[in-house]
């Protein structure tokens, strides 16, 4: 055999050789990776230009510069696989290295310490000492340091030291907000100077003292903001903190520990709490389709979260203008102050008090005061708390401490009531019982020495009748005369300003045809002025109308109590000489109808308009199914009754048609189907079924008829004979989604992805199975770009119509402001 190696057999297997090792150097290197990161990845040391990485490839551990400080380098905490350099946490926030010769590493004792130049820099502590101490980066973010010959698991929290106890600008989820009881020792955030330098800044966001369970802001040592004590659901002046498909939240009381945390639903989902430079407190969820952090709320609403804004006893409702006012009994300290809006004085008595027969005036639904002067017990109810309050001179006020399983403990204040806010919360709202003289006159619900007084507010009139027994008659007459039927008026439904028929008369001008703003079923709506200067709507039941009576009965039941910026505000009401009358607040740009259909109006709706026109309906309508106090059902939400403001922000009307469910009800029956054709779901036009879900079709088609500046009800293509739910489905379904956009838009306001959502959501809405369509709650989710969406099945009313016989116009008509409301009556 010939065994000669030849050249080329050589060389082919010193190739050979050289591979065979490097797979072999690979593989061993390979193995010693997993081992590494089978034991939690951790490190013993970190040099500018390494980085650690969590075990799950969520956050990133290294040395950065911010954008805009060139010359300093910092060892921090930031998302890993994000394209927005989002930095969460800062070691040496207030001692910035300025070069890049420093080292992160761990000291026998278990203690981390950034090194530079041999310099100790920053350095953390622990409470014992370790054998072989090692520091870990968790997938939470959490920087920790453990004893690794003690083989410790990370998720039971035995760490020598972490990160989380000590909070930078960020809170993530996991992280407290609170104190330990025993040590003193706090969890706080504190905002950074500017973007360029993350060293402690002017606020610090925390929970108040002992007890207190409220968290407040503080720029250096005045306080700024606080959010309420917590009612056991959500702190009593969030009423945007409820619970959503993103996070869970909760005040804890935890052996020696109380503080709050939150913790996310979904672990896929980066969703993250920042106090910001400006010492607003906002939350971010990052939206993959977007590519950026969506804010998803600021815990401060408006300037009557400012602290202390109106002073003491004063009280702020950012309803009124000015939005500082005095309690009842009270009245300002200095009048010339106010008149110049500096409410810092606040307000004083009418009349001192004298203990005893002093009464207690309730308030609905506020900010609790604040807490700094305040006592509290567990165990007691409410009855038993208004007693030791009545009993003690010096207590100012009382409430119940949670809410939460029908009201449990006891909170009395002592001295001046500071910070209280009045945002009518129609959910989850306190009730504040203020010591009054018993001098004053008292209201509805007033207590004296513990014993409610049932006195009715007294309308002057010829006859000086009581409003209750006025009102009472007065609709129990009509309704015999009209339908033999008694409506029982209920007090509660009743509390709104009265005016007489003088005062309309007047201004509106004697009903003039040119104060005419439109007309319905109902009667007819006029634009009015009162005497204190403020511009109204005036809804005046026509004397014929059987349906306006209901319309009227509803208004005054479901919107009265109502308070939201997108649901029109009524102002009261006037019942006299045979006159029905709503005033409702003056919406200058009429109705959405009013716009969208007409051809030329429609160019003032830009996308930016039309896109937070959908999204202001959304809040609306999510108000009504949530957070009201009943679970109100509209039944006939469409174009015609969304009323835009001066700024285009629309406001939800016309409550004629609503009903409430209480309760753990969802949907109920009826006999009598009321509603417009082209927005009734089709369980509630064929079997009468009506559900928060009914509204959430015409919602649906609302979304379509803004998108495309088309009705759904008389749409015409030449290509088809669907309607517009059907158009819409037949484009979604070819990819061509973005031609329903109306070509009155503008190009320049218009982005693609929220067309394209917007339309997606619509059809989701308008889905023929009500179990299909998507609350209100994920409707708004859906709309600000929270995660995927589910694919929409076919539309209700989906089937093409067989238009031969139908003479339909290419360019419609104008029609009138209003589409014809109809009542279909069906034996059952």
């Amino acid at each position: 055999m010939d065994v000669t190696i030849t050249p080329l057999k050589c060389l082919v297997r010193i190739m050979f050789l050289h591979l065979f090792s490097c797979f072999v150097l690979l593989m061993i290197t390979a193995m010693v990776s997993i081992a590494d990161d089978t034991y939690t990845s951790t490190f013993q040391s970190l040099r500018d230009g390494q980085t650690h990485v969590s075990t799950g490839g969520t956050f990133e551990l290294g040395f950065f510069t911010p954008e805009g400080a060139s010359n300093k380098r910092y060892v921090g905490i930031w998302y890993k696989n994000i394209p927005v350099n989002t930095v969460v946490w800062v070691a040496n926030r207030d001692t910035p290295l300025t070069d890049s010769s420093g080292v992160l590493k761990i000291t026998s004792p278990g203690i981390l310490v950034l090194v530079d130049h041999n310099k100790t820099v920053w350095s953390s502590n622990t409470s014992s000492p370790a054998q072989n101490p090692v520091a870990q980066l968790l997938d939470s973010g959490n920087l920790v340091v453990i004893d690794k010959s003690d083989n410790v698991d990370p998720s039971a929290e035995s760490f020598l030291w972490q990160s989380f106890d000590y909070p930078g600008n960020t809170l993530l989820p996991g992280m407290k907000l609170g104190r330990n009881t025993i040590t003193g020792f706090k969890w706080f955030m504190s905002s950074w100077k500017s973007p360029q330098d993350p060293s402690q800044g002017n606020y610090t966001f925390q929970n108040g003292p002992k007890g207190y369970a409220e968290q407040i802001m503080m720029e250096g040592s005045v306080m700024k903001f606080r959010t309420g004590p917590w009612n056991g659901i959500r702190f009593s002046g969030a009423p945007h903190l409820s619970p959503n498909p993103i996070y869970t939240y909760n005040l804890l009381f935890d052996h020696d520990e109380e503080y709050y945390s939150y913790k996310l639903l979904n672990r896929s989902i980066l969703s993250r709490l920042v106090l910001a430079q400006d010492g607003l407190v906002h939350r971010y969820t990052w939206i993959d389709r977007t590519q950026e952090w969506f804010l998803h709320l600021t815990a401060q609403l408006d300037s009557c979260d400012t602290y202390a804004l109106c002073g003491a006893y004063g009280v702020c409702n950012i309803e009124n203008s000015p939005a500082c006012g005095c309690l009842k009994g009270f009245s300002p300290k200095y009048p010339k102050d106010w008149e110049v809006m500096d409410w810092s004085n606040g307000c004083v008595r009418k009349t001192p008090l004298s203990c005893n027969g002093d009464i207690f005036q309730k308030y609905y639904g506020v900010k609790l005061p604040s807490t700094e002067q305040s006592w509290f017990n567990t165990s007691m109810n409410i009855k038993e708390c208004e007693m030791k309050c009545t009993k003690n001179c010096s207590c100012t006020a009382y409430s119940n401490l949670y809410i939460s399983q029908g009201g449990t403990g006891c909170r009395m204040w002592f001295g001046d009531l500071i910070d209280i806010t009045i945002r009518n919360f129609t959910k989850n709202g306190e009730d504040l019982y203020i010591r009054m003289a018993a001098s004053e006159l008292p209201t509805d619900n007033t207590k004296i020495n513990g014993q409610k007084v049932r006195i009715v507010l007294i309308i002057t009139s010829m006859l000086s009748t009581s409003l209750l027994i006025f009102l009472t008659i007065y609709l129990r007459k009509k309704q015999h005369q009209k339908h033999g039927k008694v409506w029982s008026s209920k007090k509660e439904d009743l509390e709104l300003p009265l005016f007489d028929v003088a005062s309309i008369i007047y201004a509106t001008n004697n009903f003039s045809e040119n104060n005419k703003l439109g007309q319905g079923g109902f009667g007819s709506v006029f634009k009015g002025m009162l005497r204190d200067g403020r511009e109204v709507a005036v809804k005046r039941l026509s004397k014929h109308s059987r349906q306006g009576l209901d319309e009227f009965k509803n208004e005054i039941m479901h919107i009265a109590k109502l308070q939201h910026r997108n649901l029109v505000k009524l102002h009261g009401c006037c019942i006299q000489e045979d006159e029905m009358i709503l005033i409702y607040e003056f919406m200058p740009n009429k109705s959405l109808d009013f716009f969208i259909f007409d051809h030329t109006k429609s160019m003032s709706l830009d996308w930016r308009k039309r896109f937070d026109i959908i999204n202001g309906i959304a809040r609306g309508l999510l108000y009504l199914h949530q957070d009201s106090r009943l679970r109100v059902i509209h039944r006939d939400l469409k174009a015609g009754n969304i009323l835009l403001d001066s700024e285009f922000i629309p406001k939800i009307s016309d409550f004629g048609l609503a009903r409430s469910l209480g309760g753990n009800e969802t949907r109920a029956e009826t006999n009598r189907v009321v509603g417009t054709y082209g927005y009734m779901s089709p369980e509630y036009a064929i079997d009468g079924f009506y559900s928060t879900k009914s509204d959430v079709f015409s919602f649906g088609v609302s979304v379509l008829e803004i998108i495309s500046g088309k009705r759904n009800r008389g749409f015409y293509n030449p290509d088809h004979s669907l309607n517009l739910l059907g158009h819409a489905w037949k484009l979604y379904t070819q990819g061509r989604s973005i031609e329903l956009l109306d070509t009155s838009v503008g190009d320049s306001t218009i982005r693609l992805e929220e067309v394209l959502r917007s339309v997606h959501v619509g059809l989701l809405c308008v889905q023929q199975n009500p179990e299909d369509r998507p609350s209100m709650s994920a409707a708004v989710l859906m709309l600000s770009g929270e995660g995927a969406l589910p694919q929409p099945q076919k539309p209700g009313f989906y089937t093409e119509r067989n238009l031969s016989e139908i003479k339909v116009d290419a360019a419609p008509k104008p029609c009138s402001a209003n589409e014809v409301t109809f009542t279909l009556l069906e034996a059952r």
